[in-house]
């Protein structure tokens, strides 16, 4: 990529990456907001609609552990692109699939192939992050994914919208993907090409091999990185999936209720994100980070030992404000060595979307034994850990960097 930009365009570049981020989110939401549609034109039950969504989640990990490679061989606009035009494919089966064909063996390939591209499309456009912050010289990656939470508070919208007005599924699936498509066709030209592409002609060492990306998965700084981002993540992804349930059922209050506290949590979050730049380039990565899991670790004692809904909503904000951080800073500091930077944000999203997709499941099975108020102490054990080890995203400069890769080499023989 050309490194001789001027600042106004490091600052089209920036506005293009906040779109961008918006773009999965608000698919993602689209989706989301008719799977009650879907699964009663197919006629599922739970586990087989349990079974449909897998589809998705087996697209996005193979999405994740192609994506380094191709983002070294092509870089990261190509794969942004690449990405959104894929899952908007998917997303189109998906709505033919789910409404037309009433078929769940299509929705299953459909969001195979939207969780597919979203993969490569979240590790690009986080290397992509990565790139515009060392641009700018600022913490801007909390913002981007900020972005990602107004894209997906859009399409939830206009997914209840549509249903109020009576939009068939195909039609909205076929609305998103015109938005989706538009915005790209718009937004790659204010990208730099070749982010995170691997050439010699940027830099005096020579450009990963195919064995040194996957040998990230065993550096000792981006494992510890991994297991912070899977912590936050878990804590982030159990919120999503159950906390509208922890209270109905924890605190016998009623579904609409149960709804809005995720809302409350959702808005935590998404202040907490868009403040994250601000915060991180006051007070830096590891005091952010282990201030986010103090405010996880007492929202979530609190939602777990609270006696009342209020006092329990006041645990929800701590938790969501807390919950806000570590994905992104993660990823920000896997991404602090140029080289090898789209294997090393691969590996840490990897393990971020492992929790996401892994851990809520998990927390499900404790929940039916033991209660979901009791299960959430594997949440607050995850968040701790995470806390603990949150120095590993202390900045690392260009020497570090270049040191740790003459260690590696030198080990080798």
């Amino acid at each position: 990529m050309d490194h001789s930009l001027n600042t106004r365009q490091i600052h089209i570049w920036r506005i293009a990456v906040y779109f961008i981020f918006a773009l999965p989110g608000f698919t993602i939401a689209s989706w989301v907001s008719r799977t009650p549609t879907i699964r009663d034109a197919l006629g599922a039950t739970t586990a087989q609609m349990g079974w449909i969504i897998f589809g998705l989640a087996a697209g996005s990990i193979i999405g994740l552990l192609c994506a380094s490679h191709l983002i070294a061989h092509k870089g990261g606009r190509y794969v942004i692109v690449t990405g959104l035009l894929v899952s908007s494919i998917g997303l189109v089966i998906v709505g033919v699939g789910g409404s037309w064909l009433t078929s769940g063996i299509a929705v299953f390939l459909g969001l195979a192939v939207f969780g597919f591209g979203n993969g490569i499309c979240d590790v690009a456009m986080n290397v992509e992050g990565t790139a515009v912050e060392r641009a700018a010289q600022k913490s801007l990656l909390t913002g981007f994914h900020a972005a990602f939470s107004v894209g997906t508070l859009l399409g939830s919208m206009a997914g209840s919208a549509a249903i109020k007005v009576g939009i068939s599924v195909p039609v909205h699936m076929a609305l998103a993907v015109a938005i989706t498509v538009l915005s790209v066709i718009y937004l790659y030209k204010l990208v730099p090409e070749g982010t995170g592409k691997e050439n010699s002609r940027d830099s005096i060492d020579p450009p990963m091999s195919a064995r040194e990306r996957v040998a990230v998965w065993k550096e000792r700084r981006t494992v510890l990185i991994g297991i912070v981002v899977l912590g936050m993540a878990f804590a982030e992804g159990s919120a999503n999936d159950w906390l509208p349930l922890i209270m109905v059922d924890g605190y016998k209050v009623t579904p609409a209720i149960g709804s809005f506290t995720f809302g409350l949590f959702v808005a935590a979050m998404t202040i907490g994100r868009a403040a994250g730049g601000m915060l991180l380039d006051r007070f830096g990565r590891v005091i952010v980070l282990r201030a986010s899991a103090l405010s996880a670790i007492a929202g979530l004692l609190i939602v777990i030992l609270g006696q009342s809904y209020t006092f329990a909503a006041v645990g929800i904000v701590l938790w969501g404000l807390g919950a806000a951080f570590g994905f992104p800073v993660g990823l920000s500091a896997a991404g602090d060595d140029p080289r090898g930077v789209a294997a090393r944000v691969g590996a840490v999203s990897t393990a971020g979307y492992l929790a996401f997709l892994v851990g809520p499941p998990f927390l499900g099975i404790l929940g039916e034994s033991f209660g979901l108020l009791r299960a959430l102490i594997v949440v607050l054990i995850a968040v701790s850990v995470a806390g603990l080890l949150s120095q590993a995203a202390k900045p690392i400069g260009k020497h570090t960097a270049k040191s740790r890769e003459q260690e590696k080499r030198s080990e080798s023989f």
